[in-house]
């Protein structure tokens, strides 16, 4: 079974829509495929919708953005989570509002120096999407400044460009804290991508997983052979869940449907410690 949990549509910074994600899962020959936009549900009744019509089971998530108290950046996957839960819902809302006015900043500070605008940024974000810098990277490819995406996360809106604004998101143990309340299953993603920035020390991971957390994303391609050794020997240690997948973004990124997947029993895990108001949505059998 072809398993891949962690992927994203226009309701944050995909390229297709929900429904068109699922399409994509089926045509890379995927049994089982997670939605997990950036501090949103808001794909989850459309992708839910496609997935009964095109025979895809589906795994409905969010990606939670997560800063530690010295910026460093943590994304975490929360699967099958209560969606009406208020405490995990303000926080991703007020994310959401903040990644929006670090937008109009990075903008504004961007086009000092290059052909951009904010309005130029809001050509490339879906109604009522997630803004993030992958919009501004869509601006920068249309100007002609970058060939693509990546190129645009590679230099200007690098951490460490003199163009990079923070923006409020959640201590990683209160995000951790707030999805097993919500009844969702924490999954830290891509725990040791260094290519992206910095990343949180084994003290901060150690504090994730007294909080609650449930798994680490290990199959993934930012994740060195190096790291994925780390990571497997922490999970081993603490009989965590381990993951694998491709963080699909359609055309916004290379990764590829099915890249990286998880195993059966993995999911298995994951389906039997949730407790939300979201099962893993099977298709129907005639």
């Amino acid at each position: 079974m072809r398993i891949d949990l962690h992927t994203h549509s226009t309701a944050s910074d995909g390229t297709q829509s929900p429904a068109e994600v699922i399409r994509s899962a089926v045509e890379a020959g995927l049994d089982v495929v997670a939605l997990t936009d950036h501090d949103t549900t808001t794909g989850w009744e459309q992708a839910a919708q496609a997935a009964e019509t095109c025979g895809i089971t589906l795994v409905r998530g969010t990606e939670v953005s997560c800063q530690t108290e010295e910026g460093i950046s943590v994304h975490l996957l929360s699967y099958l989570q209560d969606p009406g839960h208020a405490g995990l819902n303000e926080v991703m809302a007020r994310a959401c509002g903040s990644r929006l006015t670090r937008a109009q900043r990075m903008a504004e500070m961007i086009g000092r120096d290059y052909p951009i605008t904010w309005d130029m940024v809001r050509e490339h974000v879906a109604e009522g999407a997630t803004v993030g810098r992958p919009h501004l990277a869509d601006a920068l490819v249309a100007a002609g400044v970058v060939r693509d995406r990546s190129e645009a996360f590679d230099t200007i809106l690098h951490p460490r460009s003199g163009y990079y604004v923070r923006h409020y998101a959640p201590d990683p143990v209160t995000a951790v804290r707030l999805v097993r309340e919500a009844g969702g299953v924490a999954v830290m993603a891509h725990p040791m991508a260094a290519k992206r920035g910095r990343v949180v020390s084994r003290e901060v991971l150690e504090d994730m997983i007294a909080a609650g957390l449930s798994g680490l994303e290990i199959a993934h391609r930012d994740n060195s052979e190096a790291a994925r050794a780390e990571l497997s020997a922490i999970a081993a240690e603490h009989d965590l869940i381990v993951t694998g997948s491709s963080d699909y973004h359609g055309a916004g990124k290379p990764n590829r449907l099915g890249e990286n997947l998880t195993s059966v029993h993995s999911l298995r895990r994951i389906e039997a410690e949730a407790g939300g108001a979201t099962p893993v949505l099977r298709p129907r059998r005639s």
